[in-house]
């Protein structure tokens, strides 16, 4: 198992696994994640900020990370933190942890770039989500609506969600 840049290659599979967590999200839950602009991971990709696991060769999860969360956390945006985005696992991998896989990687991420907190967020009414983030090392911070939601993606219009943070020793 590897954590690595995601490259521009990957981004025809990166669209195919964000369709078929769209399909799963709708099968779980009443709300789900909109059609992402191609552009916004062309720019996480040539920054650096998307990533992806690879075992065998095969893409088993990929996510995003952001330094910047102003939208979504305010003020809290200021401290030293990177927040996670968009996991999602390739069915054909699924329970294997990745979350957990996710989160040690960034307590190591953290500590490399001085960073204090690793942070994410989840509508905030989907309890399965909430409870497996709290599982997983996440403490629950409390429930946000979002004012503004130009430059997110469509999903966070005038979302409530819920905000977890773990805090990097």
């Amino acid at each position: 198992m590897h954590i690595l840049n995601s490259s521009i290659k990957d981004i025809d599979s990166i669209f195919k696994l964000y369709e078929e967590a769209i399909s799963f999200q709708k099968t779980k839950f009443n709300k789900h994640w909109q059609d992402f602009e191609r552009s916004l991971i062309e720019t996480e990709i040539s920054e650096n900020r998307q990533w992806k696991i690879v075992i065998d060769e095969q893409i088993a999860c990929i996510f995003a990370i952001t330094y910047d969360d102003k939208l979504i956390w305010g003020e809290k945006s200021n401290e030293p933190a990177i927040y996670i985005h968009r996991i999602v696992t390739n069915p054909s991998f699924r329970g294997k942890h990745f979350v957990k896989v996710i989160v040690g990687w960034a307590k190591d991420f953290c500590q490399q770039h001085n960073k204090a907190f690793i942070r994410m967020d989840t509508w905030g009414d989907n309890e399965p989500l909430i409870t497996h983030y709290q599982h997983c090392g996440f403490e629950f911070i409390g429930l946000t609506t979002l004012q503004k939601s130009e430059g997110l993606p469509k999903h966070y219009e005038g979302a409530c969600l819920s905000l977890f943070e773990i805090k990097v020793n």
